[in-house]
């Protein structure tokens, strides 16, 4: 597991319009990576729209979805929900085994591979300022808004 002061595990996926992009892309300004389990799905719209909503709010923090759903899902979710921040397609759960939040889960006895929703503030210079494994939906945005000051 990651904690805070780590340098952030890079990052290079294709978002949903099929471009890529890296986590260094944003140095120079805080970026807030979230890993969600599946778009479209009602925690991860939550979580999303959540974000979204409080995205005018939070400055030069950028916000990073990422999901193993292939970028026209990504696409579509993006769209529907007028998400205006870049859903990032790792549909190998590279990144998300970078980040440890690549686990097994458990629903009704079966047991799989998924994704642990959680998120991580990375700073200005790459390196981790905050990390939230298992994190809620609604607490996304809330965490965030703290860890900035907001």
């Amino acid at each position: 597991m990651l904690s805070p002061g780590q340098k952030a595990p890079s990052i290079t996926l294709l978002d949903q319009d099929g471009n890529k992009v890296a986590l260094s892309s944003f140095a120079g300004r805080p970026v807030l990576v979230y890993f969600y389990p599946k778009a479209d799905t009602p925690g991860c719209t939550q979580q999303s729209c959540g974000l979204r909503d409080i995205a005018k709010k939070i400055g030069d923090v950028a916000i990073v979805g990422i999901s193993p759903d292939a970028v026209a899902k990504q696409k579509k979710f993006a769209d529907k929900y007028d998400l205006p921040f870049p859903l990032l397609a790792d549909t190998e759960h590279v990144v998300a085994e970078r980040y440890g939040v690549w686990k097994e889960k458990s629903m009704y006895g079966r047991k799989y591979m998924g994704i642990e929703r959680s998120a991580f503030l990375v700073d200005a210079k790459g390196k981790l300022q905050e990390v939230w494994y298992k994190i809620s939906p609604k607490d996304t945005p809330a965490n965030l808004l703290k860890a900035i000051g907001k």
